[in-house]
């Protein structure tokens, strides 16, 4: 007697699994379908303006371009999402008595069901419809649609159950948080090939399109377009290379299974199976200054590296800081100062500075008794902030000079970073003691629920007044550029800028020291409320 098929049974579970889970709260309902209702619009959107650039030249260097980047978000979704479908992770089949194989085809059909597969389908049934010229291509269109939907779909259930030991561990977990990073910069790389485009055409995707259409899944629709022009010895190679592909991604897919299904893992080992980190001070603590200075700085730079939401926080100032000057320069319209961006993203990290350590802020709190121990602690962490951020506040001013040509307004541009990043530790500083709010450790939110007024007055306003600090050194720049020939380096601003930003700190610290040992007992009510 042969045994029943699982497939059923596994696209039933996945649609329980959505259902229930729409149950929980009115809130998850409504943003999955407000999510879907946009997803669905934008899949629409996309559909009819690539059947209308049917028959524009270089469109199939588009449609390939797009199959592509969608295989590469299909690939990476995994990684920074790892908990947007439970049926991703397979240790929770590991204990049935199922065989891999029909594991994998249970699975894969299931991975059919939802928003995902739907907006794919339709950006691929788009793309062949702009390339698909002939009943030749027509034909192999009708093939190369479920290839190349299968293939996405096999691809992000092979990099899932290859990594799902890390996806539910904490550095999946970091990933997960760091997914805002990839947003980031991802815009950034989006509005940059947009305004390529804009000014030169598709032919500038041409160079790009001849090697991608190589590449599975996009070599699916390489197939149709090689069809339309009577290339079938090509079509062929390029259909049979996305069908090579889905084979390869689904036998990958089945040894991660097997593996997954016969080895165990950390929580099956004994504890004396797994090795002690040494922990003796490493080559970062003996760099540092002594005393409590020294061991203030460590601390906060282990949270940057080890913490989730802080390292998050870094990643994507460091990111969006060096992206924005860098791209508006490397398209000829930037200006030198973009580059006080990086000391401006950067410096927001100043800012609730003991809401970053959430209930651990207590352990903090009993070595402050006094408004000198607060000023020594506020004056650690801002030297921590500096060591990392003076340096690339100067790379970033330098390379986008470099990019302008512009080497005459690089000390000026110098001076403007410096002074912004001393108002914004100065104001960080006090509205930490002023404004605290906790950050959950869960989930994607930064501002506990009730708090969100404080995040606001305490960044924005915080912001708001370091720009009017900053205000001495704008007029300063402003005055000697009116005043001199205009090519000239203003080399004043530099130390001037750099003089006026170390005032501004250090007057900021010392004014937020008594406010930080006055108000610790409402700082520590407020950081514990995640």
């Amino acid at each position: 007697m042969s045994a029943p098929a699982i497939t059923p049974v596994v696209v039933r579970l996945k649609l329980s699994l959505l259902r229930n889970g729409l149950r929980q709260s009115g809130g998850r309902k409504a943003a999955y379908i407000a999510s879907a209702a946009v997803a669905l619009l934008f899949a629409a959107l996309q559909l009819i303006g690539l059947i209308a650039l049917r028959g524009f030249g270089h469109v199939e260097s588009l449609t390939v371009l797009l199959v592509a980047v969608l295989g590469l978000g299909w690939a990476v979704m995994p990684l920074f999402f790892p908990g947007g479908d439970e049926t991703l992770d397979p240790t929770r089949l590991v204990m049935l008595p199922l065989r891999p194989r029909p594991l994998v085809r249970a699975l894969l059909t299931a991975s059919l069901v939802g928003i995902g597969p739907l907006f794919t389908l339709c950006l691929l049934v788009g793309s062949v419809i702009a390339v698909a010229h002939g009943g030749a291509a027509s034909a192999v269109g009708v093939l190369a649609v479920p290839l190349a939907l299968l293939v996405c779909v096999a691809l992000a259930r092979a990099v899932a159950a290859a990594n799902v030991r890390l996806l539910t561990s904490r550095r999946g977990r970091d990933l997960a948080v760091l997914s805002g990073l990839v947003i980031a910069v991802g815009a950034q790389l989006v509005n940059f090939g947009a305004q390529r485009l804009g000014s030169s055409g598709l032919e500038q995707l041409a160079p790009a399109g001849d090697v991608l259409r190589w590449v599975p899944p996009a070599s699916a629709v390489g197939a149709v377009h090689s069809a339309g022009e009577g290339a079938y010895g090509v079509a062929v190679a390029q259909l049979a290379l996305s069908a090579a592909a889905l084979a390869g991604l689904l036998a990958l897919w089945s040894r991660s299974l097997t593996r997954l299904m016969t080895s165990p893992d950390g929580s099956t080992l004994r504890a004396g199976d797994t090795a002690v980190r040494d922990r003796a001070p490493g080559g970062l603590a003996r760099l540092l200054p002594p005393g409590r200075t020294g061991t203030a700085m460590e601390r906060s730079l282990r949270y940057a590296w080890r913490d989730p939401k802080t390292k998050a926080a870094w990643v994507t100032s460091l990111a969006v800081g060096l992206t924005v000057p860098v791209f508006n320069a490397w398209q000829g319209t930037g200006s030198v100062y973009f580059a006080c961006f990086a000391a401006g993203m950067l410096g927001i990290l100043m800012y609730n500075q003991f809401g970053q350590d959430t209930s651990a802020f207590w352990m903090v709190a009993m070595t402050i008794s006094s408004p000198r121990d607060a000023y020594a602690e506020l004056r650690a962490r801002a030297l921590a902030l500096l060591l990392i951020t003076l340096p690339y506040a100067t790379l970033v001013t330098v390379l986008t000079t470099a990019l302008l040509d512009d080497w005459s307004r690089l000390p000026e541009a110098l001076g403007l970073s410096f002074a912004l990043l001393g108002a914004m530790l100065a104001t960080g500083a006090w509205t930490s003691a002023r404004f605290p709010y906790s950050i959950p450790q869960e989930g994607y939110k930064n501002v506990a629920p009730g708090q969100t007024g404080l995040a606001w007055i305490s960044i924005f306003g915080g912001m708001i007044a370091a720009a009017v600090l900053c205000a001495p050194v704008i007029a300063l720049t402003i005055w000697l550029r009116v005043r001199g020939s205009g090519d000239e380096p203003l080399w004043p601003v530099l130390p001037a800028g750099a003089a006026h930003g170390a005032v501004l700190a250090l007057l900021g610290l010392r004014l937020a020291a008594p406010l930080t040992a006055r108000r610790l007992p409402e700082i520590l009510t407020a950081v514990g409320k995640g």
